[in-house]
């Protein structure tokens, strides 16, 4: 493999790493809050708001049940208004972040209702606020179960941002496509089949030893 290809291969993992980091942390600015809210506005919740819970659960059912790859080619105009082009790596943010949050609200909503209801009203009995039972109660207890849904997020969005790829999205899948496929290059496509599986390696062992940290109940 030449030199450039290695270069070529070395930018393309940057691409992909820079989508993933980025489309993941604003995926999570929307999605954590957004969580939190479907699970306290529920029947019977800390803040019961059914038609909100019914309406924002919609939306992030909507959402999660488009194909990615028809999401991307379906929000090229508000990609253009966002990124101001459809294509490359910082246009690819956008549906990848679209993709994201409504994953994360879901993950985040699960984590906290299996948090025991019976810390929820040990808070109300010392007064607490809602926001402070928030804060205090059901995010520091539901946060291994997060910790384990963003990682689970942030390995989705690697096979995600390979497909963007296709759609002149930059990173790994483009690189993989155009020389790998479009070439026949197959020690190419290879190369970046095992890149895309060490970064799942890597992006998964993190995620699980933050989630043993965090886990309150396995100290």
């Amino acid at each position: 493999m030449s030199e450039l290809l290695l270069r070529q291969l070395a930018e393309a993992s940057y691409q992909t790493i820079y989508m993933v980091a980025v489309s993941g942390l604003i995926g999570t600015v929307f999605g954590l809050p957004l969580g939190v809210l479907l699970a306290i506005t529920g029947r019977g919740e800390l803040l019961e708001n059914v038609a909100f819970n019914r309406i924002a659960g919609a939306i992030v059912n909507a959402a999660r049940s488009t194909p990615f790859i028809i999401l991307v080619v379906a929000i090229i105009p508000f990609t253009r208004l966002i990124a101001g082009t459809s294509i490359g790596t910082t246009a690819a943010i956008v549906p990848l972040t679209i993709a994201a949050a409504p994953f994360i609200a879901r993950v985040v909503e699960g984590a906290i209702r299996e948090v025991d209801q019976g810390l929820i009203e040990a808070g109300k009995s010392m007064g607490a606020r809602p926001i402070q039972i928030i804060l205090k109660f059901l995010l520091p207890e539901a946060l291994p179960g997060i910790v384990h849904g963003l990682t689970l997020t942030a390995v989705s969005l690697i096979g995600y941002s390979a497909m963007v790829g296709a759609v002149g999205g930059g990173g790994l899948g483009d690189l993989g496509i155009r020389y790998g496929y479009q070439r026949f290059r197959p020690e190419m496509m290879l190369a970046v089949v095992v890149i895309l599986i060490v970064l799942v390696q890597i992006v998964q062992s993190l995620g699980d030893r933050i989630a043993k940290k965090v886990n309150k109940r396995a100290l």
